[in-house]
This record gives C-alpha cells, structure tokens and sequence, in this order.
C-alpha cells in the first residue's frame, strides 16, 4: 500500500511539474503597442516561465502543447468594475426583501463561471451582500471556478445616500437605523470605523459612493454624498491597511472631492468637467467608464416596469452620457482602467465595453492595455498580472481574429488559461 501511495505521488508531482507550451499565431503581450508573430509562451504550474520567437517544441518528457496558431492571444483580461452577486431585473427591488445569502451565493458562482468563460480573468468586485467575500475564498482555494476576485465586501455610503441599504424600507422593517457596521458613516469618525469593518469583513480595497446613483431608491443622482474631510478620513484608513479607495461618482463636485481626497479611481465619472479631467491627471487618478452600464440603465429604463419610477428619470438622464464623458476624458489623457458595472446588465457581455471604448476614438490596443496593464496598475499587482511575461501569473485569454483589425472578436473568446489551468479551448 506504501509503495502504490509513493508511486501516485511521484506521478502526481510528475504532471503537476510538467509544462505547457502555448504556440500563438499573434501575441498581444499587454505592454508594447505591437502584435508579435508566431510566438510561444511556456507555462509551468501557475505561471509564464518563457516567451520565445517562433513555435517551439518541447525538450522535456511530458509537455504538453496547445494549438493557437489561428488564434490572437493576450492577457487575462481584467474588469475593475463588477457585481458578481446578481443581475438588475423587473424584480431586482423586491429580491431584496425575498433572497437570501445563500439564494445570492447560488447566483454569484453561475455568474462567476461566465465572467471567467468571456474572458475576465480577475475582476474587482465593488459592492454586495458580503456573499461576495465567500466567492473569492472559494475560488482562490480551487473550490469553484471564477475570475480572480478583489472585492470591497459592502460599499460606504452617508445615511441615505446611493448604497444605504436600508433605502425605500419600511420603517417598521428597522429594527435600528444603519451604521458603519452596515457600510452607512456619516462624520470623520464613523467613515474610519466603516473601513475598519469593512476590512474586518474581508475586503481588499474600499468603495464608497461619493455622489448620488442612478439604481438606488433615492431621488438624486448626481450631488456630493460626502464632505472632503469625510473622504480624506477614508482614504487615510485605508491606507493604514495598505488598500486603495474606489470612488461611485456622477456629479462632477463629488469627484472634485473624491479626487482631491486621494481615491485611487473614479467609476462612471458621467458629469465630468475639464477641470476634474486635469485634477485627475494632476492626482494620478484612475478613470474606470462603465460605458456599458450606462447604456444598458437607458435601454431599460425604456422599458415599462423595468425599473421603479424613481429611477427611470436618472437612468435615462446619466446613462447616455458616459460614453461621451469617456471620449474626453481619454482626449484629455486622464488614466484609464477597464470597467464595465457588469450585474447592470447580463454577465459575460462584459467585452462590449472594449467596443464602446473603440467607438470614440480609443485604439483597440490601447482598449486592451486598459484591461491588462493599466487594470493592474489601479490594482497595484503588476508584479504578477497584467502582461504574458516570464514570471507573472498564466492567465492567458485567445480569440480568433486579430482584434487590431477586428474588435468584434474579442466578443467569441476561444481559450481561457487562468493561473495556468485551461478553463476552455474552443476548436
């Protein structure tokens, strides 16, 4: 029995130890501006040990080869803007009162596993139930397959405003008014504490909705929703715990605020002035558009009973606008990180963002670098995501054609590697 267990090991070890060679037609490394040609990319366990010229052939006993000589391959790509736990529908306002934790934890993996099908191979979760964090354990340990998760747990909010929780209850569904242990601060001290319990409850980095928001129960969509001081106090938490603040903002004072206050990015940006474009710039501060989200809130708030007459004026105001915002802001040379609000509209139709961005001007390679350099640079992991190079992560995407010539393919992805396991390779 000894010896059948040391035989099964060393053959364990044996396949765990042997490498893959990945022969790619085009290479899109995630950092020169140029597609390399008939290229190799050697992975071994879970990361890139060698890029070379040419479709080389293994040495070592037991290597395996992967055909991708029609196919463009890239980065895993990265989306700094997702919510994994669900998707808006007619119903979505009144789940809140009939789901539970464990009905969204349900949703979170099938949503996950097409996330991860379509080509994202990490993404930054920026607010749910906290069912979130579970997710992220579960993957990393091996246990579901996913996207890489960076999560906030629950996004801060001030009392009432875009992720108050507690927004169009009834007030005998309160049993207390929400605090910073529910992601709701209001003055210096309690936006401390809420980072505190955020990172208590797992999370990576910080969210918090500097201005109002369109699918929320509450009448504003643009105003500031936090004092500079309030933001100051967040971010200077956070970065106690070494993590960066993301901040939700539409109306164009709240950004000034947020970005003044040393947030790492800004999401959706849609009334953005020239004056907040330089300031951004000035601070080094990420643009993340959601381009896709902000189209989706407009097609359905067309849409009889989609939404909540509350929201319907906002979504058809500020959704049409952030491509727009975007075509400027990229103009302006504001930083810009990949990012599409995914749960606004269906998961795994997150590429689109790639072809909106595309539509106003971005290069397709610069619409690609946002989703692989410069993603991992407003994660702070460019040590081991981001680019096919030796030493870093294997996550590796492929589509048939060359997106230079025809984005629309980044829409059918053909091969997902992610921490070096193939997850799909379609013929």
């Amino acid at each position: 029995m000894k010896i059948k267990f040391t035989i099964l090991l060393c053959i364990f070890t044996y396949i765990l130890q042997a490498q893959t060679y990945l022969h790619c037609g085009n290479l899109i490394d995630g950092k020169t501006d140029k597609v390399k040609k008939e290229m190799t990319v050697v992975v071994k366990d879970n990361k890139i040990t060698d890029v070379k010229r040419g479709y080389v052939a293994p040495r070592e006993s037991g290597a395996k080869v992967i055909d991708l000589k029609n196919r463009t391959v890239m980065p895993g790509w990265m989306d700094m803007h997702v919510h994994i736990e669900g998707e808006y529908g007619k119903n979505s306002y009144i789940n809140r009162f009939t789901l539970n934790d464990a009905d969204r934890a349900f949703d979170a993996v099938g949503n996950a596993k097409i996330t991860l099908m379509a080509g994202f191979t990490t993404i930054r979760e920026l607010g749910g139930s906290g069912v979130n964090v579970a997710l992220r354990k579960a993957i990393t340990a091996g246990d579901l397959s996913g996207p890489r998760v960076y999560t906030v747990a629950k996004s801060i909010a001030i009392t009432g405003g875009h992720a108050d929780p507690t927004n169009g209850y009834r007030k005998d569904l309160l049993d207390y008014p929400p605090g910073p242990g529910d992601g709701v601060a209001d003055g210096v001290d309690e936006c401390r504490k809420a980072v505190r319990q955020q990172v208590k409850n797992g999370a990576d980095l910080i969210k918090i909705t500097a201005t109002g928001g369109v699918l929320s129960l509450a009448r504003d969509g643009h105003r500031p929703q936090f004092t500079e001081e309030e933001i100051k106090a967040i971010v200077s938490t956070a970065a106690d715990f070494g993590i960066k603040v993301a901040a939700h903002a539409h109306g164009d004072e709240g950004m000034q605020r947020a970005v003044r206050g040393g947030v790492a990015s800004i999401e959706h940006g849609t009334m953005m002035s020239e004056e907040t474009m330089e300031l951004m710039k000035q601070y080094g501060t990420y643009y993340v558009p959601t381009i896709t989200a902000g189209k989706a809130v407009a097609d359905s708030a067309k849409v009889e009973g989609f939404y909540p007459e509350m929201v319907v004026p906002k979504a058809l105001e500020i959704g049409p606008k952030i491509q727009n915002t975007f075509a400027k802001a990229y103009k302006k040379g504001v930083k810009i990180a990949f990012g599409t609000d995914a749960g606004v509209f269906p998961h795994g139709k997150n590429a689109l963002e790639f072809i909106y961005m595309t539509e106003v001007g971005m290069s397709p390679m610069e619409a690609i670098q946002s989703a692989t350099m410069g993603a991992a640079d407003l994660l702070g992991v460019t040590d081991i995501l981001g680019s096919i190079e030796t030493g870093k992560l294997a996550d590796i995407v492929a589509v048939e054609d060359n997106p230079l010539d025809n984005i629309e393919t980044v829409l059918d992805v053909k091969f997902v590697m992610k921490d070096g396991i193939v997850y799909k390779n379609n013929k």
